[in-house]
């Protein structure tokens, strides 16, 4: 049976969950009221520094599950998306519209990833 190691965990959720070789990460949120072009930066710092606590990075994701507040946003978010995402090593990905947690969130970024060999 595979061991489930579990980091900055609280009674509701767990910020990074590794299993059996795959790293599962909560969903980011950046700065509450920020332009969504700094939301979503947010969100990939965050990203970029619980993968790396893990022994993993950007070039290991293998999905990614984003959520806009507001579809209008896409364009905006997909710009700081593109200059993050290592050439070559995009994940799969999904992007929809969702009311999240707070009015002021306008991104949430979902990841999981493959553990380094």
């Amino acid at each position: 049976m595979s061991e489930i190691k579990r980091h900055h965990t609280n009674t509701r959720m767990s910020q990074i969950v590794e299993h059996n070789g795959t790293i599962y990460l909560a969903g980011q949120v950046g700065t509450a009221g920020a332009s969504v072009a700094q939301q979503t930066q947010d969100c990939l710092d965050a990203v970029d520094r619980l993968l790396a606590e893990v022994g993993s990075d950007k070039t290991r994701i293998l999905q990614a599950v984003i959520w806009l507040a507001d579809m209008a946003d896409f364009a905006e978010m997909n710009g700081v998306w593109d200059a993050w995402s290592p050439e070559g090593q995009a994940p799969a990905r999904a992007c929809g519209e969702a009311k999240l947690a707070h009015p002021d969130f306008t991104v949430e970024i979902i990841v999981t990833a493959a553990a380094a060999g």
